[in-house]
């Protein structure tokens, strides 16, 4: 069983920062990818920021400049550093893993975190 807990959302006020984490545990096979996705209410979930096992990233064109995204691979843990926040990057957040299980690519969710931004 896999397990992502991810922590570090809340409130902050426009052009605020805030940094998420989610760290992996489990029985976790080599992993593909890690990355966080949002949701705002009445929309679909996109991609924010994606990082490889080997260091490659990856943004949404919204968020690039203003956002982060860093590993430890060591503790399987993602990081999300958000600055410059904007009112439109309010939404919940979603960490999501993809490892090389031996039935194929396998996507772990986390339970997702809210991050609001409101003055």
């Amino acid at each position: 069983q896999v397990q992502l807990v991810e922590s570090g959302g809340g409130l902050v006020q426009p052009g605020g920062s805030l940094r998420l984490s989610c760290a992996a545990s489990g029985s976790i096979f080599p992993i593909i990818d890690m990355g966080y996705y949002r949701q705002a209410p009445g929309k679909q979930r996109e991609l924010v920021a994606l990082i490889t096992s080997l260091g490659s990233t990856n943004y949404a064109g919204s968020v690039k400049g203003r956002f982060t995204i860093s590993r430890d691979n060591a503790k399987n843990t993602v990081f999300l550093q958000m600055n410059s926040l904007k009112l439109e990057d309010t939404a919940v957040y979603y960490c999501k893993m993809r490892d090389s299980s031996i039935w194929g690519p396998r996507n772990i969710w986390g339970q997702g975190t809210q991050v609001t931004v409101s003055s």
